[in-house]
């Protein structure tokens, strides 16, 4: 029997998505649920299962090819009955059989390759994204990684058995940092994620009229009580307790001050929202995704904690759904991980706000109290605000960006949980 594979619809927004790369060609055989090709659209890039198993009979779509949802794209025969009635080849595929990869060059294959094939046996082998990411965080290259064996549904290697694998090895300290993947003096074309970047960022360029304040944060009594709390949340909870839950909440209680903060401009008409939902910039590979955290003006401190950890866990194994990558009112980047002390973020269309995060930093700051002036070793971090000034103006972008300052610098730490 033929069974049609039909463009998949990704989200409730989403009409349309790209073909990025075919796993398999005319005539291979595939399993059900393995995946068959990966997808972008202008929310996530996705991995998509055979739907049926059997033999690709034929491809209907070519990569960078745009296809509406619904529109069939290849066909499966699933008892080979219909193996003679092709019609379209694959053009990448040919009756020469591919020749097997140099096991040196094979060494250095791009941690993130969704498809490598095995140096010492020619056979290709897939891993999952949370696999790679881990594998290229760590410097795992991939002679190595094929060495790990797999508890996963035919030895596929599970992010349990890498963790396991690493664990073996200590804190990997020894290991080397991972390194760029780009080859001076070379010509590619763009991912698509970077393409979607691109063009989403040049279009908030042009949209908004980009105004940045700045402010300095003490968060002494915050870094403190994360220090002190860590292991028993950590225990309790299954993650490790950080700050980005702190600065959500601040920012919430802030947007509830401040109204026009969280609004969307439409032409010359401005929509208050109702609700506050934060954007959550989550650095991935190949690019940036933002995931939105619904309704986060009725959380508590403990339930954002869990939405900030859920939607940056299920960002970077490229679980999140399409639809929560959109929908949000006001955004949050944290650039502050990777040792930035400050920046100048673009605002994440519609919303008419991003507050940029920087490094927690100790300073010496000078403290006054009413027996006088003193010098004191602070943790300090750096807070930017962009917002648009078609709406806001900076005396409202002055008071938004202290009140989230004020309320770290007081946050009732005994009432949080």
């Amino acid at each position: 029997m033929i069974v049609d594979v039909v463009m998949p619809k990704m989200g409730e927004s989403i009409t349309e998505g790209t073909i990025l790369e075919w796993r398999k060609k005319v005539g291979d055989p595939v399993d059900l649920d393995e995946i068959l090709l990966e997808i972008g659209t202008d929310k996530v890039d996705s991995e998509i299962p055979s739907s049926a198993a059997g033999t690709v009979v034929e491809i209907l779509a070519n990569p960078n090819d745009i296809k509406e949802v619904g529109v069939v794209i290849a066909r499966i025969d699933t008892d080979g009955s219909g193996a003679k009635q092709q019609s379209y080849k694959d053009p990448s595929s040919t009756s020469t059989p591919e020749p097997l990869p140099d096991p040196q060059k094979e060494e250095k294959t791009k941690p993130g390759s969704p498809s490598p094939i095995s140096a010492k046996t020619g056979v290709k082998k897939f891993y999952t994204p949370v696999v790679m990411k881990i594998a290229a965080e760590k410097g795992l290259p991939l002679s190595e990684l094929e060495t790990i064996s797999g508890t996963g549904r035919g030895g596929r290697v599970t992010k349990k058995d890498i963790l396991a694998y690493i664990e073996g090895f200590g804190s990997m300290q020894e290991r080397p940092a991972p390194v760029s993947s780009v080859i001076p003096g070379s010509t590619e074309e763009m991912h698509h994620m970077r393409k979607l970047i691109a063009k989403h960022m040049k279009e908030s360029i042009e949209t908004s009229a980009h105004v940045y304040v700045m402010t300095e944060v003490d968060m002494t009594t915050i870094v403190d009580f994360v220090e002190s709390k860590d292991d028993s949340f950590c225990q309790k909870e299954g993650f490790n307790l950080t700050y980005t839950p702190f600065i959500v909440d601040a920012v919430v209680k802030s947007l509830q001050d401040y109204p026009e903060m969280n609004a969307s401009i439409s032409g010359t008409s401005i929509t208050y929202h109702r609700n506050i939902n934060i954007g959550l910039a989550v650095a991935v590979e190949n690019g940036l995704m933002v995931p939105s955290m619904a309704n986060c003006e009725e959380k508590n401190f403990l339930g954002l904690c869990r939405s900030v950890n859920d939607v940056a866990k299920r960002t970077r194994s490229n679980t999140i759904s399409a639809d929560e990558l959109s929908g949000s009112t006001f955004s949050i980047t944290n650039f502050g991980v990777f040792g930035v002390s400050i920046g100048t973020p673009i605002i994440n269309q519609p919303n008419v706000g991003i507050l940029g995060v920087g490094a927690i930093k100790k300073q010496p700051i000078v403290v006054e109290s009413t027996e006088g002036d003193a010098i004191a070793i602070r943790s300090m971090m750096m807070l930017s605000l962009g917002f648009d000034h078609r709406i806001v103006d900076g005396a409202g972008g002055a008071k938004f960006i202290s009140q989230v300052k004020y309320n770290l610098e007081t946050m009732d730490l005994n009432t949080v949980f």
